[in-house]
């Protein structure tokens, strides 16, 4: 009887205490769901900013298929990543808006862009295209020392990214054009054993071939300088996840 009384006896005791304190614990009550709405409301509205960012960002991508890149289709990325903060469609809009940049020809200020990108995002999936852009519009501009050391920092800092294959063969084709062929060499050939190489893999090992083949006899000239590396102009949704 004394256990099956024991709720009982405590609620007995606590009694004077709720109702001496029942206007606290009321207000503590309301509180707990005032805050329990707020979140609510703001995790409603970040919803339904991703899907309206998501949406805008398809929308602005086929706009871009259309009409090519250029200078205005940029600003177009970059008000779109200014309206929709902090989400993943925003993120791939300032990428895209670097990319437009570079497409159309602005190299420094793609690499600006891309720079800016990298502050804001210094790490996750996004971050080693980041890098591999700024590398590529430093290439453009001809800085072949400083892109090099960021094509260097894409294979060491994100590893595990589908960026490196591309980053090895950049930087096999710039120690090429400085006539420093074994580096070249070894660089194509890690290019071509990337399991994530894929296409880059393949053209890859026909530039380490076709080195191997001539520089015994060429070994003393310097390569002619080609392009640099393609900056894809869409960035897969995948990636941000």
């Amino acid at each position: 009887m004394q256990t099956q009384d024991a709720p009982a006896e405590i609620l007995f005791k606590l009694w004077p205490w709720l109702e001496a304190n029942k206007n606290r614990l009321i207000i503590g009550a309301v509180v707990l769901v005032v805050i329990g709405g707020i979140f609510y409301f703001m995790s409603a509205q970040k919803a339904q900013a991703e899907v309206d960012a998501g949406q805008a960002m398809t929308a602005q991508t086929m706009s871009l298929e259309s009409d090519g890149p250029s200078s205005q289709t940029a600003a177009q990325f970059q008000q779109l990543a200014d309206k929709y903060p902090g989400t993943a469609a925003a993120k791939r809009a300032q990428l895209q808006a670097a990319g437009a940049l570079f497409n159309a020809g602005n190299y420094a200020d793609a690499d600006t862009q891309f720079e800016k990108f990298l502050a804001g995002n210094p790490t996750g999936p996004l971050a080693a295209t980041a890098v591999l852009g700024i590398a590529a519009s430093l290439e453009a501009q001809n800085k072949l020392d400083l892109a090099a050391a960021a094509y260097h920092r894409v294979v060491t800092a994100y590893p595990d990214s589908g960026c490196v294959p591309m980053a090895d063969l950049a930087q096999g084709r710039i120690a090429e054009q400085q006539n420093k062929l074994t580096e070249a060499l070894n660089h194509y050939e890690d290019a071509a054993r990337s399991p994530l190489g894929g296409s880059i893999a393949q053209e890859a090992m026909i530039r380490a071939t076709e080195l191997k083949a001539k520089m015994p006899a060429t070994a003393a000239k310097p390569a002619a300088s080609p392009a640099p590396a393609f900056m894809p102009t869409s960035i897969p949704p995948s990636a941000t996840k």
